[in-house]
């Protein structure tokens, strides 16, 4: 989504409740030639909820020696998605910068694992 583009309907805070965005620390990240954007495999620890996969198009801006042991906030809620042969569980959530790259949401503290926003 580009700035300039309109906001969206509004919805009830009963909508937003349905959305299950959650805290995790990434453990282990793999390349992903297999995308067709440049993109990383990611294992997410959610604490409670177990670990879940992910493939995140974050390769401009992260290292994968440096998302270890980063805490993430994703959507934990969503069925999984196929991407070629790997199971996406979690949407990671980022920002696009003005070059349309993507930048991570990140608490700027440490919390636990699995924990929800409200």
């Amino acid at each position: 989504m580009h700035l300039s583009e309109p906001v969206f309907e509004q919805i009830q805070f009963s909508d937003f409740l349905k959305v299950d965005i959650r805290v995790g620390t990434i453990v282990s990240i793999q390349d992903f030639p297999e995308a067709r954007k440049p993109a990383y495999k990611l294992e997410i620890d959610f604490g409670p909820l177990g670990n879940k996969r992910s493939s995140a198009q974050i390769t401009h801006h992260y290292r994968k020696e440096d998302l270890i042991g980063k805490q993430v906030i994703a959507v934990v809620n969503f069925p999984p998605k196929q991407i070629g042969k790997f199971f996406s569980e979690v949407l990671v959530l980022g920002l696009a910068d003005e070059a349309d790259k993507i930048v991570l949401l990140e608490p700027t503290q440490s919390v636990p694992n699995g924990a929800r926003l409200f």
